[in-house]
């Protein structure tokens, strides 16, 4: 089987698509200040309702995968069909810095994890690094959810099908 084969095959399985963020401390308490980091995610599913468990996978090396193995506290928050240009946004490969990027987009500083909470999300949640297991050029995240609220009732889930977003049910 070729790459390409089974990322075809795979590509058939529809998945809700999640910002997750995090920030990173500064370096020193006299020095620059923190960076917000976000990463746009289609593998995002829920593990356990005792304890509430999350799971998350990022790419091995990408910052977020260097960042969460510093960072302990990080955020997901869950796209609605109208945040379609923020999974954009997010999922570009080789950006210098996500600064620039959260700059027009709605949020809030979560108060446990102080990732960055997308506004209008269908759901947000905080979480805390439980367990991190290495899965091939993957890093799957088992994170405890410590907060989940619900900011938004309209819209349907962002999906990602065959390669696309979507909205749900086309």
């Amino acid at each position: 089987m070729s790459n390409e084969e089974f990322r075809a095959a795979l590509a058939r399985l529809a998945a809700g698509v999640v910002l997750v963020t995090a920030h990173e401390p500064p370096l020193s308490a006299t020095g620059p200040r923190g960076e917000d980091a976000g990463m746009t995610a289609t593998a995002f599913m829920s593990v356990s309702l005792d304890p509430p468990l999350v799971l998350v996978s990022v790419r091995n090396g990408s910052r977020m995968d260097d960042l969460l193995a510093e960072q302990p506290l990080w955020a997901a928050s869950l796209l609605t069909e109208s945040q379609r240009h923020v999974a954009g946004r997010f999922s570009m490969k080789g950006r210098i810095s996500d600064r620039l990027l959260f700059d027009d987009i709605p949020y809030r500083r979560g108060e446990v994890s102080g990732a960055l909470l997308i506004g209008g999300s269908l759901a947000v949640l905080e979480c805390r690094t439980e367990q991190r297991i290495e899965a091939g050029d993957h890093t799957l995240v088992i994170g405890r959810v410590l907060t989940a609220e619900l900011p938004s009732a309209e819209g349907g889930p962002l999906m990602y099908f065959k390669g696309r977003y979507r909205q749900f049910g086309s």
